[in-house]
């Protein structure tokens, strides 16, 4: 099957009521034609008889967009009619990837455009391929975010997603001599069609200054924060239409704009340089997402970057408020502001400046209504990436920021003696500000205590925030402290993502679980019908074709679509144990080399993911899976029995490729490392089975799912926390007495990888057998080998695999967004939903 027919191959669910009438469901496909031309003529200046699939892509989504706008105004009145109360969730990262489809899909036209481009002469999967795709982020976090708005514009909540406009995106990988080599990310290199930019919404954002002190008319002390440096914050707005509703939200990102274009006394003296200076400085802080952080001006712009966006948000928000209201008696009732991990914490005395300085509230009004007003998420349980900031650097960029910090934390911390009299210790560890050679903000304490929510997004994660690195808040804010479990949106990763399986799941029980995740349980009967069985491994055998012909193309590699795709695609990170995977890879080969393999299925090994530019450590994992890849799919012996692959430039696009093909998923990070995943939850829900440690909520999948129906191994987290505490637990251990690692280990180290050089790899290697390894590798690869030969004896087995997988996705109802946004809405934002 080729891509172009496995795109267009999706029958939409029924829309009950059709409420797609005012999205253009109403135009015949002529008229859909006219209008798409039109868009051609007058906004991109070409003649319709002339325009390749570019110019096509951009006329249509202008066309979208103008379906799209009407609703977003009839959703803006009807909530401010209904004065309903509104969602703001801020997030540094939006990893939204492509909008064509997914508006297609959610407005109920791709099946009408797509008959409307083949009468044109188009076809539209090619046409799709023409978007850009939006890599505002750099994993989990972002999709989870671009996951979220799908659910929030699904159930109806009103709500805005506010971020950054990245002139570039994370940014581009490429190979050379298998070492990732990064480049610009230009995804608005020819412009986005979807955005409405709006330069109305202009707001100045302050850095650097001083504070003048003075008393009022009153006698009242204030505080004016003055002599300080300004940058423009731009919005631009791209709108998010739900399923099967006439509701349509914006994420709203903001841009750094100069106040004046040009210095003309200094480019009249021919300085040119110094004329265009202030530009230049200024829009630096939307130019790239995460500058790299291990030099100072790096540091320096992302702490810039953190407030530009929150300073711009919340002049946005109570301009909003301010339209209706004349005092803040009804704040925490109208707004619920959501702080996705700590980048946004810096909106706690963003909140509490503008109230106090700018409404003039006294500190226990605006700090009632502050509290009343965030909920944060915290993402991670790893300490050292809860993120601090030097007080200095605060200090410096934002100083009446940082007396407000200082009087929050005086404050907090005579709450904290009353309530534990005599622990200095507690004290200690609880302050918002980390003493030492270089004093600190805590960004998560402060979230914390600023917050009237802090959740997880795992119930162990939950648990672990409890219990480990937040007892103390715990402890005394057990109320603020609750679980919610991280979702996926289905309309992406299964309706979009897969439309073979989604077309028969849903010609077998109906559209409901586009928007009930939970009637997938419907499908476990038909386990046993064998006609259903049958049309299920083709689906997945024609995309795994797909993904072959991905992989021919993008690495060179020719691999067979009937064998085991062992996928493993995530951000590069020790703690998610890429090399306890590759590893593995070696054993394997290792075995094909030496002995028969009747009880090995053809295995196909799929990596693929970023690292940050300024993790030499895994920058070298990424060389070290390339390299083995180089020797195992040369090796004549080998033949088709074992392939590895690692695939540039993950994404959002590629994953909907990588993800419905592969057969078995890979979620193996260290016990008690990963605080959800998600990407465990979208192998899932398209028939994948996981092979994975008790972790994030993997262990909710195995409650759901059945831990028959998965491979489970390793060490849990409290068992991770003995071994790491036990001399006895020591990777030389397994090193020396097991033949297979020892051999596996040793080919690294002895440059059997590498073109005979012992250096390159040799950090790896003293890391896997040092005893201060702090993700345990060796210590969990004997169970993961022996987990895997249970993989394999299975996969031989057709109809129990089968079975399996078809078990998965009928229980993945949980793993929904919508679920997850539902809780958030009930529980912490205090909003009904239908």
């Amino acid at each position: 099957m080729s891509s172009t027919d496995h795109d267009n191959s999706l029958r939409l669910p029924p829309s009950p009521g059709g409420p797609y009438c005012s999205f253009g469901g109403n135009l015949s496909n002529n008229e859909l034609a006219e209008t798409i031309s039109h868009h051609l003529l007058s906004f991109l200046g070409r003649d319709p008889m002339r325009a390749g699939n570019r110019e096509l892509y951009k006329a249509l989504a202008y066309t979208v967009r103008d379906f799209l706008i009407e609703r977003w105004i009839k959703t803006q009145k009807e909530s401010y009619a209904q004065k309903r109360k509104r969602v703001y969730y801020l997030s540094l990262e939006f990893l939204v990837g492509r909008s064509l489809g997914n508006s297609l899909i959610n407005i109920g036209m791709l099946d009408r455009v797509a008959e409307t481009l083949k009468e044109m002469g188009y076809d539209l999967a090619e046409v799709r391929e023409e978007e850009e795709e939006a890599a505002l982020g750099n994993g989990g976090l972002g999709r989870l975010a671009a996951c979220f708005l799908d659910s929030l514009a699904t159930l109806e909540i009103p709500a805005y997603g506010y971020g950054i406009r990245y002139e570039y995106g994370l940014f581009s990988q490429r190979m050379l001599d298998g070492f990732q080599m990064e480049y610009p990310d230009n995804w608005l290199r020819y412009g986005s069609p979807w955005e409405f930019e709006r330069p109305w919404n202009l707001y100045p954002v302050k850095f650097n200054g001083r504070v003048y002190r003075y008393h009022d008319d009153q006698g009242r002390l204030r505080h004016e924060w003055v002599d300080t440096d300004e940058v423009m914050a731009m919005a631009h707005d791209i709108l998010v239409p739900g399923f099967n509703t006439e509701s349509v939200i914006s994420m709203r990102l903001w841009s750094a704009k100069a106040p004046r274009e040009m210095d003309l006394v200094s480019f009249h003296r021919g300085d040119y340089v110094q004329a265009v200076r202030e530009v230049v400085d200024s829009e630096t802080i939307s130019k790239v997402l995460y500058p790299s952080d291990d030099i100072r001006e790096g540091q320096e712009l992302r702490f810039k970057q953190q407030y530009f966006f929150v300073a711009a948000t919340f002049n946005d928000i109570l301009r909003r408020y301010k339209k209706k209201h004349p005092d803040f008696g009804e704040f925490v009732d109208e707004v619920a502001v959501q702080l996705n991990d700590t980048h946004p914490a810096i909106a706690i005395p963003e909140l509490m400046r503008l109230l106090m300085d700018e409404e003039e509230l006294g500190w226990e009004e605006a700090w009632e209504i502050c509290v009343g007003t965030f909920g944060y998420t915290n993402h991670t349980l790893l300490p050292e990436a809860l993120e601090t900031w030097s007080v200095e650097l605060f200090g410096r960029i934002l100083p009446r920021h940082l007396e407000i910090v200082y009087e929050i934390n005086r404050r907090f911390l005579e709450e904290v003696a009353a309530r534990f009299p005599g622990d200095d210790e507690r004290l200690r560890r609880m302050s918002l500000i980390a003493e030492g050679d270089e004093p600190k903000v805590r960004m998560a304490h402060l979230a914390i205590v600023g917050s009237h929510s802090t959740n997880g997004v795992a119930e162990l994660h939950t648990h672990l925030q409890k219990t480990r690195i937040f007892r103390d808040f715990y402890d005394l804010y057990p109320e603020r402290f609750n679980n919610k479990t991280n979702g996926i949106t289905q309309r992406r990763w299964l309706l979009k993502s897969n439309p073979g399986l989604a077309s028969l799941i849903t010609e077998n029980i109906g559209g409901g679980w586009v928007t009930d995740l939970f009637q997938l349980r419907r499908l476990e009967p038909l386990v046993d019908d064998s006609s259903f069985v049958h049309r299920w491994l083709a689906i997945k055998h024609a995309n795994k074709q797909r993904l072959a012909d991905l992989i021919q193309t993008r690495c060179g590699v020719t691999v067979d679509p009937g064998a085991l795709f062992d996928v493993q695609v995530k951000r590069i990170h020790e703690y998610k144990r890429q090399l306890l995977n590759l590893l593995h890879v070696v054993v394997l080969y290792h075995r094909l080399l030496t002995g028969p393999a009747d009880q090995m299925p053809p295995r196909v090994v799929v990596f693929a993911g970023k690292a940050a530019p300024s993790y030499e450590r895994a920058k070298l994992i990424i060389k070290l899976i390339n390299s083995v890849a180089e020797t195992v799919n040369r090796d004549p012996r080998i033949k088709q029995r074992l392939k590895l692959v690692f695939i540039p430039n993950y994404g959002v696009s590629p994953a909907e490729k990588i993800i419905p093909a592969a057969d078995l998923s890979e979620q193996i990070s260290t016990a008690g490392t990963e605080a959800s995943g998600t990407g465990n939850m979208k192998f899932a829900v398209n028939g994948a089975l996981t092979i994975g440690t008790m972790d994030g909520a993997t262990i909710e999948m195995s409650e759901e799912i059945g831990r028959e129906n998965m491979f489970i191994f390793g060490m849990n987290a409290e068992e991770v926390d003995a071994a790491r505490r036990d001399p006895d637990q020591n990777p030389e251990k397994v090193y020396q007495g097991n033949p297979e690692i020892r051999r596996a280990v040793d080919a690294i180290a002895e440059g059997a990888f590498s073109r005979g050089d012992t250096a390159i790899f040799r950090p790896i290697v003293d890391s896997l057998l040092s005893k201060d390894d702090p993700y345990l590798n060796l210590l969990d690869l004997e169970d993961y080998i022996r987990c895997q030969e249970k993989v394999s004896r299975e996969y031989l087995d057709r109809q129990l695999w089968a079975r399996k997988s078809i078990l998965n996705v009928a229980r993945m109802g949980k793993f929904s967004a919508d679920r997850t946004i539902r809780e958030y809405a009930q529980d912490i934002w205090g909003i009904p939903v239908t």
